[in-house]
């Protein structure tokens, strides 16, 4: 495998991924998780400073609420955030197990379970060499868990963001109904409004490009994906950069991956409230 290029990144995990591929009447799928954080140990110790951003999708969604009949639209956002901190404890305790040093920091505060979210404390966490990963989203109801994310990301001074998804990029349109679709491997953040490719929320995505931070989109499912794209294999996803780093117009794949059936599935915002009709339960 090549040698890493990203050396601090923040990968963004949807919690309907921890379900895995096949079976969403499962919280977790422990094939998955134990493959992912494989994954994981295997980055961090190449060097790279990994903070992670889980979703909580898996376990509270905004059908949860509405079937509670919840009116209170703020609450329903708090204990999304809450399920957040539940998949990020899972997660620490599996890459224990692979050997990884791991905090986990809530921008809301449980300090009975895991650390407060402090800047300055996760970057030293980073440095000393721990993986961080960083649960409750922003710690604010009416944000994603994409705009986490990328905010994380500025906050710490991430070279780039991931997000991981079930599918392998950005396409053209929905392959399945549009079975000529293209998977974009480029794209600046300009023609991706221009194109109207919904990447991820509009919050997430105008932070991202008003910071000049890079967003990679690949499939967290595929084995070894993660460690390509860290390596900079432009044959794994799809980038999205600023005007200045692109080489051309936007750059479409050089073949069409699995057949065209994983295509645009416009990015789900990641709280369970502002769901979108382009969207798919694993984005969440």
């Amino acid at each position: 495998m090549g040698e890493v290029v990203y050396r601090r990144v923040v990968l963004k995990v949807s919690g309907e991924a921890l379900r895995g591929q096949q079976n969403e009447s499962q919280n977790y799928d422990p094939e998955f998780l134990y493959r992912l954080c494989r994954e994981l140990a295997t980055v961090h110790r190449e060097g790279v400073q990994l903070a992670l951003v889980v979703g909580g999708g898996n376990l509270f969604r905004g059908e949860d609420a509405r079937r509670l009949q919840i009116t209170d639209i703020a609450q329903g956002h708090y204990m999304g955030m809450l399920a957040t901190v539940i998949n990020a404890l899972a997660l620490q305790a599996i890459l224990e197990q692979e050997g990884v040093a791991v905090r986990v920091m809530s921008a809301i505060r449980i300090e009975q379970v895991c650390e407060p979210y402090i800047r300055r404390r996760a970057i030293h966490h980073l440095e000393k060499g721990y993986m961080v990963i960083l649960a409750s989203g922003t710690g604010n109801p009416f944000f994603t868990t994409d705009t986490a994310a990328v905010l994380r990301a500025i906050e710490i001074g991430a070279d780039v963001v991931l997000k991981g998804t079930r599918v392998d990029g950005v396409y053209s349109a929905d392959p399945e109904r549009h079975p000529s679709a293209t998977r974009y491997t480029q794209l600046t953040f300009e023609e991706a409004y221009r194109r109207n490719l919904k990447v991820m929320d509009m919050t997430a995505f105008t932070l991202c490009q008003e910071n000049r931070l890079p967003l990679i989109v690949f499939n967290i499912f595929r084995a070894g994906d993660l460690y390509r794209v860290l390596a900079g294999d432009p044959s794994v996803g799809t980038r999205i950069v600023p005007e200045s780093e692109s080489e051309s117009e936007a750059a479409p794949a050089p073949e069409q991956s699995d057949g065209g059936k994983t295509g645009v599935r416009h990015a789900h915002p990641e709280n369970p409230f502002l769901s979108s009709p382009n969207s798919t339960n694993a984005e969440r």
